[in-house]
């Protein structure tokens, strides 16, 4: 099967209102009609309203960073996916690194928040990956099976292929580190099988992204390998010129 690629440019807390006008005028005459790789930018919540009007009528979507999955409620400081639907955002990152290590957030809140996300019609960009230690200590394929089939649990078989998976190994991420092709390789095909294991149909049509150190020299390679269907990037897709040219890469 083939799959379109999917390339997200997480920008993290990054970015003003009229920084983020700023990168979406440099990115359209880049990116903005290109139709046979999905382009994705991750944006803070303050920003989200002026990037999607920005992008009206081009092929960029709009993604928020994180969401609550409740309907609404006592949550002070949190969004609803209600919330965010009504900015007409396309989906929302969850379970990034960041998140898990610096907020707790656990593979219980992700068992809650893919579904809800999927029922409103939003794509999860559904975050996986181990630490540093962890794969020293060979417990690679171990976290991933749990982050996976813990993450996923409540989803229906038939649903599985909408979501997009993106590892990112932890030790990678900022780090200026960055997964051999073949560690890339190995990581994104086993969570594959993960998924073939509940259904072989979707393992195939499911969108696995690289995170992790992507930049324009290493794109290509990575996003030439199999079971690589797209990259969820960091530092370099704060300058459009960058992520332009990793969603370049990914055309090849």
């Amino acid at each position: 099967m083939s799959r379109t690629p999917f390339v997200a440019g997480n920008w993290k807390m990054h970015k003003t209102i009229a920084e983020a006008e700023e990168f979406i005028t440099g990115l359209l005459p880049l990116a903005g009609a290109i139709d046979d790789v999905q382009i994705g930018v991750c944006v803070p919540f303050t920003a989200i309203q002026a990037v999607v009007d920005s992008t009206r009528g081009s092929s960029i979507e709009v993604y928020a960073q994180n969401v609550h999955a409740a309907e609404k409620g006592a949550y002070t400081g949190e969004i609803s996916i209600a919330m965010l639907d009504e900015l007409e955002v396309h989906g929302v990152v969850v379970g990034h690194s960041e998140r898990r290590q610096l907020f707790n957030e656990t593979d219980a809140d992700l068992r809650a928040k893919v579904p809800a996300l999927l029922a409103a019609g939003l794509t999860p960009i559904f975050c996986v990956g181990e630490t540093d230690a962890q794969r020293e200590g060979d417990e690679t394929e171990a976290v991933l099976r749990t982050q996976v089939t813990e993450g996923l649990a409540d989803v229906a078989d038939e649903d599985l292929a909408k979501v997009t998976i993106a590892y990112e190994p932890v030790w990678a991420i900022g780090t200026g580190k960055v997964a051999s092709p073949q560690q890339a390789q190995d990581a994104c095909a086993f969570i594959r099988s993960l998924v073939a294991d509940r259904s072989a149909a979707a393992a195939e049509a499911v969108r696995i992204q690289y995170g992790g150190s992507v930049k324009p020299d290493n794109a290509q390679e990575l996003l030439a390998l199999p079971d690589v269907d797209g990259a969820l990037v960091g530092g370099a897709a704060l300058e459009p010129q960058n992520f332009a040219a990793i969603v370049q890469a990914a055309r090849a």
